[in-house]
């Protein structure tokens, strides 16, 4: 049993809060999205999200605890989510729809950034309970676990791509943590390392060319090292042009 087995308790009481918040959030959010992809996926996570709920629901009465048992830490979860929704609604009343898109991704991040760490933590527990209660959490865990990856790893693409879109930047819709199926933090390192090395490859390849558009005659001209060897020749041409002239 755990040192203090008071506090497991609380750790289930605020991953219920938890999920009863995420409810409400992806509601909103799915309000906030512009992105049809994005408002897809949102709707997806907001169906899993009820039934984590409902899972944890089947863990309190499996337990017999009362889910209505109010603590001061769960106080401070729902106070959070309550907050983040507002945080929401404030966005898409200011009338910019893709800035409101943003506050959504990154509320969602923060929202189940928690929700990640409740079940992590409910994964560590079931190894240090007794053997009823682990079984218990472990089934819940091997339900919900996976989905929960999901939420954070591919929310935190999203919020990544929609700002760099923001700013004019290069930007990867869906990002590259759906076409990989990113559910771990060490996948979400390995898809921020390819996507740079992509960008990098993509900016050299740029330069290669070499040929940017002349703000002032619309034509073309060379740019770099190459430019300034192609000019020099250039000039090298008239001046031998020019003394064949002259010799005449």
């Amino acid at each position: 049993m755990p040192k203090k087995p008071e506090q497991w308790q609380e750790l289930l009481y605020q991953a219920l809060e938890t999920e009863l918040g995420g409810i409400e959030i992806y509601e909103n959010a799915i309000e906030c999205a512009v992105n049809d992809d994005l408002k897809e996926e949102w709707e997806k996570y907001l169906e899993q999200t009820k039934n984590h709920e409902r899972v944890l629901s089947e863990v309190f009465e499996k337990l017999d605890l009362d889910e209505t048992t109010e603590t001061p830490g769960r106080a401070v979860v729902r106070h959070l989510g309550e907050s983040l929704v507002r945080a929401m609604q404030m966005a898409r009343q200011a009338g910019n729809e893709e800035a409101a898109e943003i506050v959504a991704a990154e509320c969602v991040v923060l929202a189940e950034t928690k929700d990640h760490a409740n079940w992590e933590l409910l994964k560590e527990l079931c190894a240090n309970v007794d053997d009823d209660t682990a079984e218990v959490l472990q089934a819940a865990v091997d339900e919900v676990e996976d989905e929960e990856d999901e939420h954070l790893y591919h929310t935190m693409g999203w919020a990544r791509e929609l700002w760099l879109q923001s700013l004019g930047l290069e930007a990867v819709l869906p990002p590259m943590e759906e076409k990989q199926e990113v559910k771990s933090l060490a996948a979400e390192a390995r898809v921020k390392e390819t996507r740079e090395q992509q960008l990098k490859r993509s900016a050299k390849g740029n330069g290669k060319a070499g040929v940017t558009r002349s703000r002032t005659t619309g034509g073309s001209k060379v740019g770099g090292k190459a430019g300034v060897q192609a000019r020099q020749q250039g000039g090298r041409q008239q001046e031998r042009q020019g003394s064949r002239t002259q010799g005449r």
